[in-house]
C-alpha cells in the first residue's frame, strides 16, 4: 500500500496577475479551512506536480500548489520568443508568494520545498518570517557557487560518457569555461533549431544521475520540447547570476529562524543536492531536523522520502499552532 495520501483535484484554481506582465498559475486542495501549505517546486522552471499534494493529509490541510514565473500553465511561458527573463529573479518569486498568500488571504502558512524550492522556501522565509509557520525542505540546496559548479561539473567524474556529450554540445573554444552561461547563449539564440538541441543536451546531461536507480526513468514531460526549452531558459538564466543570492547568505542567514519549526528531508546518495548542505543547515538552525534517508537519492519519490515527509506534516499538523 503507498504511504501516500490518496489523490485528490484541486477545488479552486486561477490565474494571478503579479506584474510585469506575467500571471501565475494557482490552484488549491484539500481542506478550505485546514492549514495552508504552499508547495513551492524545483528547477528553477519544473512547474509544480500534483503528487506533492499527497504528501499533506487533506482533510488537515489547504494545500496550494502554483507554478512560477515563466514555467508550467503561468504565463507568458518561457519556451516563447520574447519572453522577458529580466523580470523573473529570486526576488521577483518571493514578492510573487506574497502576492499569492494574500490573493488567498492566508495569515500564515507552512512552506514545502524541493531542490530549488528549498533556496526559495528559505529566501521567503528570511524575508518573511512572520508569515511562516513551519518548513519542509527536501533535497535541500541553497544555491551556492560551490552547488552548482558540482552540478555542471563536479558531477562529470561519476558519468564521463554523458559529460563528454554536454561538453560536446557547445562550441569547442566554450568547452573548458563556464558550460552555463554557453548553454544559456544556446537556448536564447535566434536559430529555434539551436535552442531546441541545446535545451535536449542539457537535458540528457540532468538525466545522467537517474542512472544510479536502473528503474529510475525522465519524467514524462520531459518529452515535450517547450518543457525542456523554458526549464533549460529559467535553469540557465538563474545559475548564470547565481540566483542573485549572495554567497553563503542563506546559511548565515538560517539564524534568524530560530524558533520556527522545520525539517531538512534528505536522500543519503542524492547526487543532485548533496547531503552536505541539509547537515551545514541544520547545524547553524537549532530548530531544524534532519532526517538523512539511507537509500534514497533526489527525487521525492524514493524510497523513504515519501514516509518521512509524511511522518513530519501529520506531526506538525498535530503540534505547531496556526495562531501565535
Amino acid at each position: 500500500m503507498s504511504p501516500l495520501y490518496p489523490e485528490i483535484e484541486p477545488h479552486a484554481e486561477g490565474m494571478l496577475a503579479v506584474g510585469d506582465g506575467n500571471s501565475l498559475y494557482w490552484e488549491v486542495s484539500g481542506n478550505p479551512d485546514g492549514r495552508p501549505v504552499v508547495a513551492l517546486h524545483g528547477g528553477p522552471g519544473s512547474g509544480s506536480s500534483p503528487r506533492v499534494r499527497r504528501f499533506f493529509d487533506p482533510g488537515v490541510y489547504r494545500i496550494i500548489l502554483f507554478d512560477q514565473r515563466g514555467c508550467g500553465r503561468s504565463r507568458p511561458h518561457a519556451s516563447t520568443a520574447g519572453c522577458d527573463l529580466s523580470v523573473n529573479t529570486t526576488r521577483h518569486l518571493v514578492e510573487d508568494l506574497e502576492r499569492l498568500r494574500r490573493h488567498l488571504g492566508v495569515e500564515r502558512w507552512f512552506l514545502f520545498g524541493h531542490s530549488w524550492g528549498t533556496t526559495l522556501a528559505l529566501t521567503y522565509a528570511q524575508a518573511e518570517r512572520e508569515r511562516v509557520l513551519g518548513l519542509v525542505l527536501v533535497g535541500v540546496t541553497t544555491t551556492r557557487r560551490s552547488e552548482i559548479d558540482w552540478l555542471y561539473r563536479g558531477l562529470a567524474r561519476f558519468f564521463p560518457e554523458d559529460w563528454a556529450r554536454f561538453r560536446a554540445g557547445v562550441a569547442a573554444d566554450a568547452r573548458d569555461g563556464d558550460l552555463i552561461e554557453a548553454y544559456y547563449r544556446l537556448v536564447n539564440d535566434p536559430d529555434p533549431a539551436v535552442c531546441a538541441k541545446a535545451a535536449r543536451d542539457w537535458h540528457d546531461w540532468e538525466a545522467a544521475s537517474m542512472k544510479v536507480d536502473p528503474a529510475a526513468k525522465p519524467p514524462a514531460r520531459w518529452s515535450d520540447p517547450g518543457y525542456l526549452l523554458a526549464r533549460t531558459r529559467i535553469i540557465t538564466h538563474y545559475f548564470h547570476h547565481n540566483a542573485w543570492l549572495e554567497e553563503g547568505a542563506l546559511l548565515r542567514g538560517a539564524a534568524q529562524l530560530g524558533g520556527i519549526p522545520a525539517a531538512l528531508v534528505q536522500g543519503r546518495l542524492d547526487l543532485e543536492a548533496p547531503p552536505v548542505t541539509a547537515w551545514e543547515l541544520s547545524r547553524v538552525w537549532p530548530d531544524a531536523e534532519l532526517h538523512m534517508v539511507a537509500s534514497a537519492g533526489h527525487s521525492h519519490a524514493d524510497p523513504g522520502l515519501g514516509e518521512t515527509v509524511i511522518s513530519v506534516t501529520d506531526r506538525f499538523a498535530a503540534e505547531v499552532p496556526v495562531q501565535s
